[in-house]
C-alpha cells in the first residue's frame, strides 16, 4: 500500500457489445501520484474518454481493478460508488452543465448540500471562497446564464472543488473555451495541484495544456503507448 498514490488501475480492459463486440480498451496499467497533474491524450476513438469514465468509477462494466486512495472501487455498488464520489472526486466537463436559473452560488453548493456533512452557512462561506479563487467573487449571485462561456467554466471548476476532492477529473474541460480561457483554467488547475495536493486527471486535444501538465498518458486504439 503506497500512500503517495492517488489511483490505481491494473489490467483494465473493455469491451463494447453494440452494434458488435469491439474491445475499447486493452490492458491498461498505470499509477497516478497525489498532487500529479496528468493529461490523457490521443486521437478521436483511442479510448481515451472511455478510461476517464472508467477511472471516474461511473463505468463499471469492465474488467482488472481501479483503486483510489487506496480504497478498491471495483465490485462496489452503485450506490458505495456514487457516495465515493461524491466525498473523493470533483468533475469538469466539457459543457459546463450548470442550473441555468440558478446563481453561481447556488450552483457551487449542490454537490455539497447534497454530502450533507456541513451546515448551509459553512457551504455557502466555503462556496464563496471557491468563487474568489477564481475571481468570481462579484458573479456569485448572477444567475449561471448571465455568464460568458468561461465565467461558467470556472463556476464549475469552484463546483468540483466545493467537497474538496482529493481527485479533480476534467473531460475537455477547455474544449469551448479561447486561448486565454484556457490558460485561466489551465493555471487554475495547476495552482491546485501545487498548493493543495489535489490530482488532477484530464481528457483533453489541446496539445499545448497537455505538453505543459506533469505527465502525458498517451492512448492509441485502446492500448498505451510507452
Amino acid at each position: 500500500m503506497d500512500n503517495n498514490i492517488a489511483l490505481s488501475v491494473k489490467n483494465l480492459t473493455k469491451y463494447f457489445y453494440e452494434p458488435e463486440t469491439f474491445q475499447v480498451l486493452k490492458d491498461i496499467s498505470f499509477d497516478v501520484q497525489k498532487g500529479e497533474f496528468l493529461s490523457l491524450v490521443g486521437k478521436s476513438g483511442s479510448g481515451k474518454s472511455t478510461m476517464l469514465y472508467v477511472l471516474s468509477s461511473m463505468d463499471t462494466d469492465y474488467e482488472g481493478s481501479l483503486e483510489i486512495n487506496n480504497v478498491m472501487l471495483t465490485g462496489k455498488t452503485q450506490n458505495e460508488l456514487a457516495a465515493f464520489r461524491n466525498a473523493n472526486i470533483g468533475f469538469v466537463f466539457q459543457f459546463h452543465y450548470l442550473l441555468p436559473e440558478f446563481s453561481s452560488l447556488d450552483n457551487v453548493m449542490l454537490p455539497a448540500l447534497k454530502l450533507g456533512q456541513k451546515s448551509k452557512e459553512e457551504i455557502e462561506h466555503d462556496a464563496l471562497e471557491n468563487l474568489s479563487l477564481l475571481g468570481l467573487k462579484e458573479q456569485a449571485l448572477k444567475s449561471a446564464n448571465k455568464l460568458s462561456g468561461g465565467q461558467q467554466q470556472r463556476v464549475a471548476i469552484a463546483r468540483a472543488l466545493i467537497n474538496n476532492p482529493s481527485i479533480i477529473m476534467g473531460d475537455e474541460p477547455t474544449g469551448n473555451l479561447d486561448s486565454k480561457n484556457t490558460k485561466i483554467v489551465f493555471d487554475i488547475f495547476k495552482q491546485l495541484a501545487r498548493e493543495k495536493g489535489q490530482t488532477i486527471i484530464t481528457v483533453t486535444h489541446d496539445d499545448d495544456f497537455a505538453a505543459n501538465s506533469d505527465r502525458i498518458i498517451e492512448l492509441q486504439d485502446g492500448e498505451l503507448l510507452k
